[in-house]
């Protein structure tokens, strides 16, 4: 399987909402920082086969678990938050309900304790992680006018991961790296060799000043012991007639009209920076040994995920 050759990635061409509805049970839409369903289609179909195994160790509600159990792959996903955990869960079921053709289980806890967390079967055969970093919370939230609320002014909701302190979505950006340098290591050691990872990721501003992610995310994988192959575009906006149709969100547009008025020159976010890494491949004279592939048939672990860890909602911690 060889890589897309393609740097932009044309994953919205209808809305957020509308990628979702139906897919997902409700209540997702209450956190604060979905992959668009699009992205997650458009990594696992690049870098996975059928049957192939994706892993998401920040999984949310299970965006990434959704669309590789749809798409034919096992999925696995681990989440600090259980609310989230359980809407992932939820969203599996309903996937499961649906018809959809692969298998998938969520374990709850910290991703820094990744591999103690996922069964040991599943170490070193991971195709494809797939996930993202918390993000400032300037990209984030929801608003709810006068006539909705009942409230004077706009109110804006669904903006916080959690009110845990802890989180990772609550801390500052050197600690936030540190902790996601340690995730990636763990990831690396759940990859398959050869097994790639895409993360997906955006600069926000602070007090004007640039925050970026992309670039120090990139450094972390890297530490991580991950080789970089490609840093791709995936399209928040959509494309007619050959132009963009933006869809930023109420906040993203109050944010960059402030930043105008200050003399800022800011523009609206119509893309995320998605980074794609690799497990190294193993040396030539490791070649001969047997290794597990998703074509290998049922004695690859992921096939084993219904029966060893999933009644679609997984063994949870």
């Amino acid at each position: 399987m060889n890589p897309s050759p393609h740097s932009v990635w044309n994953t919205a061409p209808t809305s957020a909402p509308a990628q979702r509805k139906g897919r997902y049970v409700p209540g997702s839409a209450a956190h604060p920082a979905k992959m668009l369903p699009a992205i997650a289609t458009h990594a696992i179909t690049t870098y996975t086969r059928p049957g192939g195994l994706v892993l998401d160790p920040m999984c949310g509600i299970g965006t990434t678990l959704v669309e590789a159990v749809h798409l034919g792959r096992h999925a696995l996903g681990t989440e600090y938050e259980p609310q989230w955990a359980d809407l992932a869960e939820w969203n599996l079921r309903h996937a499961d309900l649906q018809g959809a053709p692969g298998a998938g289980s969520v374990y709850r806890g910290d991703a820094r304790r990744l591999t103690t967390l996922i069964p040991g079967a599943f170490h070193g055969t991971v195709d494809l992680v797939l996930t993202s970093p918390p993000y400032g919370a300037s990209v984030h939230g929801q608003v709810r006018s006068t006539r909705e609320s009942g409230e004077r002014g706009v109110v804006k909701k669904d903006y916080r991961y959690s009110h845990d302190p802890a989180n990772l979505a609550h801390v500052g950006l050197e600690t936030l790296l540190e902790a996601f340098t340690e995730i990636l290591t763990q990831c690396r050691h759940l990859l398959r060799p050869g097994g790639h990872a895409v993360i997906t990721t955006r600069p926000w501003r602070e007090r004007g000043e640039l925050i970026d992610l992309p670039t120090a995310v990139l450094a972390a994988a890297e530490s991580a012991g991950l080789t970089p192959v490609e840093r791709c575009v995936a399209l928040l906006a959509g494309i007619r007639d050959g132009q963009l149709v933006t869809r930023p969100s109420f906040f993203q547009m109050k944010n960059v009209r402030d930043a105008r008025r200050r003399g800022l020159p800011v523009a609206v976010i119509q893309h995320e920076d998605t980074l794609v890494v690799r497990r190294p491949a193993l040396p030539a004279s490791a070649k001969g040994m047997p290794t597990m592939h998703p074509d290998d048939g049922p004695a690859h672990p992921a096939h084993r995920i219904c029966s060893q860890s999933l009644t679609l909602g997984g063994a949870v911690t």
